[in-house]
């Protein structure tokens, strides 16, 4: 049984909904971030970066949003949640993958913690607005490149595409939120309306709206 350390509606949603994609069992472990339980030294010692979330898979702890998703995908390739490795449509869902990783949460960690590149709160006002315009450019690309069919990779669901709606639901609060964009609005409500993906919500307490 997997164990999925989690904070409600933080990074370890993407990997949650993949859990519940894939049927596997597991256990959720709630840190109280408000308590600092992340910080604790119990916690540090399976991460010691002492972010959310951490991954037990029997004596293999992993720690990463986006390497947690892909040990779940190679663990269970009955789910077909990765084309097949070798294949042109494998290395599309990498460039997803670590886009969203890379470039997209990063830029979500300077729009959320403005304050880390800043020495004053009008700097911090400031970067925020610059991260957030910057934040907007991305999903316009992801706009642009989207296809015909209703997923990263066109008609084939992979795990790229909850790890998307747990970025964009992020921008929920923006000026333009992800989800007013015509298609990749089409490709969040696609996502949401899974029936894995409105368990795993459920159970970490999220209420709708989901994105």
């Amino acid at each position: 049984m997997y164990k999925l350390y989690y904070y409600p509606g933080n990074a370890n949603l993407a990997p949650h909904m993949v859990l519940q994609e894939i049927g596997a069992k597991y256990e959720l472990v709630l840190l109280d971030r408000d308590k600092q339980q992340h910080k604790s030294p119990e916690y540090l010692r399976l991460n010691p970066h002492g972010r959310v979330p951490t991954l037990v898979d029997g004596d293999l702890v992993i720690y990463e949003t986006a390497a947690i998703c892909l040990h779940l995908v190679d663990r269970h390739p009955e789910a077909r949640l990765a084309p097949e490795l070798g294949t042109p449509e494998r290395a599309h869902f990498y460039k997803w993958l670590i886009y969203l990783t890379n470039t997209v949460q990063s830029a979500m960690i300077t729009y959320y913690y403005p304050e880390r590149w800043a020495s004053s709160e009008a700097g911090a006002a400031d970067v925020k607005r610059h991260a957030e315009q910057h934040l907007g450019s991305m999903f316009d690309t992801i706009e642009q490149s989207l296809g015909q069919g209703p997923y990263l990779l066109g008609h084939r669901y992979s795990a790229a595409d909850p790890y998307l709606l747990m970025l964009a639901r992020w921008s929920r609060g923006f000026a333009r939120p992800a989800r007013t964009l015509p298609k990749l609005g089409k490709l969040l409500e696609a996502v949401a309306a899974r029936p894995a993906v409105q368990r795993a919500f459920a159970s970490e307490g999220i209420a709708p709206p989901l994105y």
